[in-house]
């Protein structure tokens, strides 16, 4: 019961200021005071609109978007997303375009666990429905999931990976944005010695911390700097009495959402100043470009205090994946047994997040793979965001994606469409 209170006192914060929008936007847009021409009620039914959105969506998950699509036959067909595997802290999901012939690019998203939704990968899902069969791991809030489903940490979430791979079969390619990088790396490698024949085709890894001491950046300064007792006592919460999870310790997505507006608190303070006179203005709508980012962007999910506090300790402080050290259920991981699967690392030149360096260091790793089937591009320009969902992503990075997945498929794919929008 220690941290129950905290959680629920993070929560009241939030639904206040949502409340104190919601009753700002009321009261300055009552009939009447339309008679009295003060820019000072424009404003406070302005900065209300703002207020409340901005505290709503922070508990609310995203929707896909995502319901038709334009085929090459000219026709809009219906997307349906369809669930293949269900697991209790996240399941494998399928695209299906209806009415569409199976494409042989049969391609595996993995979506980060940290701290945001996979919807963050709205955009890279578009995008490649063009020319691929995809499927997205869409993890659960962890402040939804019952004490008695126990446990989940890093161990747990890469035999995740090992049991979805299992499912679509070899045929698959593989690509993991971010946080996941090492343990889907880890999960091929794993699969390389239990199950060879389950291994996917290719692996694509974006931006993710292979090795984060190749290259510093404020994220791995922040892992060197705490201990993980430091991070327990700081981090860590129940969740309170609101939720299924009550009970659970997670890392709460709110605090996650904190110290990640904190590293540009001027540059979001600046974007909400600047929204306000927008609706002042009536230049603000639904799906302008603040809103379609920060419906996203403020979108947070818990994490399993057990995930949070074992990737720390686990990938960054004692970089059992870097050095080849990852032990999954009693079995110790080498990645060199990966010898048929094809690698690509892409980087951005610019990423904050996961500094260029950190994610080639796979490719060194890969000792049992040939020269030809490693990959490695680095995007020109490109923060964190961009190489996975951003013009980075869709005009660069996407085309050289698609073509590695051909050439290493083992079959002819019909041609990309490299033109594609997200």
């Amino acid at each position: 019961m220690r941290y129950m209170a905290t959680y629920d006192l993070m929560e009241t914060f939030r639904n206040t200021n949502q409340w104190l929008g919601a009753s700002a936007l009321s009261f300055a847009s009552y009939p009447i005071f339309s008679m009295v021409p003060n820019p000072a009620l424009q404003w406070m039914a302005s900065w209300g609109e703002v207020t409340e959105r901005t505290y709503q969506r922070m508990v609310v998950k995203p929707d896909w978007g995502i319901r038709t699509f334009v085929c090459p036959d000219g026709k809009d067909h219906l997307v349906n997303i369809e669930t293949v595997v269900e697991k209790p802290f996240g399941d494998l999901i399928h695209f299906n375009v209806v009415g569409r012939k199976p494409n042989p690019r049969r391609v595996l998203l993995v979506a980060p666990m940290s701290g945001h939704y996979a919807t963050l990968l709205r955009s890279t899902v578009k995008s490649l429905l063009v020319d691929c069969e995809v499927y997205v791991t869409d993890w659960h809030n962890a402040r939804d999931i019952p004490v008695s489903e126990g446990k989940f940490d890093v161990e747990d979430y890469t035999l995740y990976l090992v049991d979805f791979m299992r499912e679509l079969g070899p045929d698959t390619h593989v690509i993991a944005v971010c946080q996941p990088a090492p343990l889907t790396l880890a999960a091929t490698a794993y699969l390389a010695e239990q199950d060879p024949k389950a291994q996917p085709r290719t692996l694509t890894l974006i931006g993710g911390p292979i090795d984060p001491d190749a290259a510093a950046t404020d994220v791995t300064d922040f892992g060197r700097r705490v201990t993980m007792g430091q991070l327990e006592e700081m981090m860590i919460q129940r969740v309170g009495f609101k939720y299924k999870g009550v009970g659970r310790m997670v890392y709460p997505g709110l605090l996650q959402l904190a110290s990640f507006m904190s590293m540009n608190a001027e540059r979001h303070a600046k974007a909400f100043r600047d929204q306000i006179m927008r609706v002042m203005q009536g230049e603000a709508g639904d799906h302008d470009p603040h809103n379609r980012f920060y419906d996203e962007y403020l979108a947070v999910m818990d994490m399993t205090a057990e995930f949070y506090l074992s990737t720390v300790e686990r990938i960054f402080k004692n970089r059992e994946i870097a050095k080849n050290e990852f032990v999954v259920d009693g079995h110790k991981v080498d990645i060199g047994k990966i010898t048929t699967v094809a690698v690509k690392t892409v980087e951005g030149e610019k990423d904050d997040i996961s500094a260029p360096g950190q994610c080639v260091a796979a490719l060194d790793l890969c000792t049992g793979l040939p020269a030809e089937k490693k990959a490695h591009h680095v995007e020109p320009g490109a923060g964190h965001y961009g190489i996975f969902a951003g013009s980075s992503w869709r005009n660069n990075i996407r085309p050289l994606v698609l073509d590695f997945i051909d050439a290493n498929a083992g079959k002819k794919a019909k041609p990309a469409n490299k033109n594609a929008a997200a």
